[in-house]
């Protein structure tokens, strides 16, 4: 039964991000990365955490994809009005993105697994207690990295959605 639950989430989560991906329409889009988000948390449950299922639909499927849909109202994007990107700068955002992706590729086949064996401390690690210290002592710089991460980008999406000057 849980397999059968298992490869369900699976699917949804497979198909709603790509649909999020291919999707035309970005409310359609944000729509499809919420059930993406909702059966991941699915996945969550299925591995017996539930405070990080609820976490993760508090936080993803509440707080960021509503900073998402008014991103994407606040830029205003009707195909209409757009300016053409000269090709430069397509060529340029083409090159950096096909950069990141070879870098993050090699990082990915260089790592190794850390092969070790299983040790039962006996700790609940599903205690929020237990979570918030992990989170806050070991896992400090990323935790912080990501809201840095999250700041750049609410900042950057209300720079792309200044309207520009119209020269007279």
């Amino acid at each position: 039964m849980i397999e059968v639950l298992f490869y369900i989430l699976s699917t949804i989560t497979l198909g709603t991000a790509l649909l999020t991906i291919f999707s035309r329409n970005p409310i359609h889009s944000a729509i499809y990365l919420v059930i993406c988000f909702f059966s991941i948390a699915g996945h969550y449950l299925l591995l017996n955490a539930q405070f990080l299922a609820i976490v993760h639909v508090i936080v993803y499927s509440g707080a960021i994809m509503i900073l998402m849909l008014f991103t994407i109202m606040l830029m205003n994007l009707n195909k209409e009005h757009e300016k053409h990107k000269p090709k430069l700068i397509i060529i340029a955002a083409t090159i950096a993105f096909c950069l990141v992706a070879l870098v993050l590729l090699a990082a990915l086949l260089k790592t190794k697994p850390v092969v070790e064996s299983y040790y039962n401390s006996g700790t609940d690690f599903q205690s929020i207690k237990v979570l918030g210290q992990v989170l806050l002592n070991e896992y400090m710089v990323p935790f912080e990295f990501a809201s840095v991460l999250l700041l750049v980008a609410m900042i950057g999406a209300v720079l792309i959605s200044k309207k520009e000057k119209q020269k007279a």
